[in-house]
């Protein structure tokens, strides 16, 4: 019997046991090939209301476990990651339309999330403070008790895992509203490999949903923090709920990061390393250069050579493992990918390479010329789409960089490491990389954005993941009884 049997999960939804979903049951579709591979159940609001009454209850006996055992559960889910790595990467590439690689760094980034947080209960929770008072005066992280984690389609693993392991490990209980359409390798693999690593039933539930399960998880006052991962738009919404009912939350949103190309960067390596932040996944992640902005005396060089690698690129079923590109997720985004880019050929960009599809696989495209007020320059296209514009100054290139509302991601291509540096200082952005594209991201390391693109860095270290998903109190201590004139 293989790890991800459907049997146990076929049509279910998980909160510490497999039971059947109010809202029936949801297709899982390959989108590279259109085949069914299963079916998840869907939730409903009865279902989250039944998921938090449990989870409010297996929180405080998992809080109240010794911190070793907590530590334990998440070094076995991070070894659980590595061992069946293979099964689980073959359904994020089948699910998710993602290439071998891809899915590969999804498993061993989960494993590195879990063998970090595993470190999270052993570490200082705490500080004693000064005090003017004859008293011991310290402060304690405590967990907040249910966590809701919203994550999305297009890094299913990462971006529900960098969330659900911390707030476990720090002694709180998550329900987890994954995308539907990636509810197997976002959302089963996650209670699988929790409920194998023994965490006690309760404390995790995975609830694939419409928007009226995220909504009232949102408003619940028995959630205090929320962690959403998704678009802009998408976002403000849930900000908007979340402080409207007094809670912590926590946005990871849309990004349309720029790339600067200096007129002495390595071109070659820099259009290799521009090709991949744009077409990396389809360009459906939060990180992609969505804008590439390059020095007018390399900048029909560096056009050619982009649009000649676009050109040559593979596109295909990913489980050929012969292809560099794979299928947008459906076809929904699929037009909508296509409509940014025909809005700006129409508004004047020229079309170096692209602009076509087939089924759900559209060509990696380039767009030269670009008004920078086209849609597929000045919004987040989240697809395959490379618009590059000229500057001739860092000034300009400064000001073309900083235009965007959203404050994600940097990439600086430059033979000068000092210049770069004292470039990316005049850029806002939560990530800036010196001669590297604008997609990463490490376990330790912290993660967010500035503007349009979220409220912060929110994930990553223990520092970021203790402040995220824990309260503050302040405790004092007095051998006698204060006097008072009362």
């Amino acid at each position: 019997m293989s790890f991800l049997d459907n049997a146990a999960w076929q049509g279910k939804i998980y909160s510490g046991e497999w039971v059947t979903g109010s809202a029936g049951e949801a297709k899982i579709t390959e989108p590279a090939t259109g085949a069914t591979l299963g079916s998840v159940g869907i939730a409903d609001t009865g279902d989250l209301d039944a998921a938090l009454s449990r989870a409010t209850e297996a929180q405080r006996a998992w809080a109240a476990l010794p911190h070793t055992e907590r530590a334990a559960v998440l070094r076995r889910a991070g070894e659980l990651w590595e061992r069946h790595a293979d099964e689980i990467e073959t359904w994020i590439v089948r699910e998710a339309g993602s290439l071998r690689p891809k899915a590969q760094l999804e498993t061993h980034i989960a494993a590195q999330e879990c063998y970090q947080s595993a470190a999270l209960p052993a570490h200082p929770l705490g500080q004693v403070l000064p005090s003017e008072a004859p008293r011991m005066s310290f402060s304690k992280q405590v967990p907040v008790g249910v966590v809701g984690v919203i994550s999305p389609f297009n890094f299913p693993l990462v971006l529900a895992i960098r969330s659900v392991a911390p707030a476990l490990a720090l002694g709180n209980a998550v329900v987890l509203k994954p995308d539907p359409r990636t509810a197997v390798s976002g959302g089963v693999t996650l209670a699988r490999v929790f409920e194998e690593a023994g965490l006690p039933a309760g404390v995790l539930s995975v609830l694939p949903g419409g928007a009226d399960v995220g909504a009232a998880l949102v408003e619940d006052p028995r959630v205090p923090v929320i962690s959403f991962t998704g678009s802009t738009g998408a976002g403000r919404t849930v900000g908007a709920s979340a402080s409207r009912n007094l809670k912590k939350v926590h946005l990871e949103l849309g990004g349309n990061s720029a790339i600067v190309v200096l007129d002495d960067a390595d071109l070659d390596a820099t259009v290799s390393a521009g090709a991949a932040g744009s077409f990396l996944h389809q360009g459906q992640i939060c990180m992609t250069t969505g804008r590439h902005l390059v020095h007018e005396s390399v900048y029909e060089e560096y056009v050619a050579k982009l649009a000649a690698k676009a050109e040559a690129l593979p596109v295909g079923d990913p489980m050929s493992g012969k292809v560099a590109l794979g299928p947008i997720i459906d076809q929904g985004q699929l037009d909508k990918i296509h409509g940014m880019v025909t809005a700006s050929v129409e508004a004047g960009a020229r079309l170096a390479a692209g602009g076509t599809y087939e089924g759900l696989f559209y060509r990696p495209t380039v767009l030269a010329d670009v008004p920078t007020t086209a849609p597929a320059y000045a919004d987040e296209v989240f697809g395959p789409v490379a618009p590059v514009v000229p500057f001739a100054t860092e000034d300009e290139a400064v000001a073309l960089a900083s235009e965007s509302e959203y404050g994600l991601s940097l990439g600086i291509f430059t033979r000068d490491i000092g210049r770069g540096l004292e470039l990316a200082e005049a850029i806002p952005t939560g990530i800036a990389h010196i001669n590297d594209q604008t997609v990463g991201d490490e376990a330790n390391i912290p993660f967010g954005g500035f503007g349009a693109s979220g409220n912060g860095m929110r994930f990553g270290g223990a520092t970021h993941n203790i402040e995220a998903f824990t309260e503050t109190r302040w405790i004092t201590a007095r051998r006698d009884v204060a006097g008072y004139p009362f």
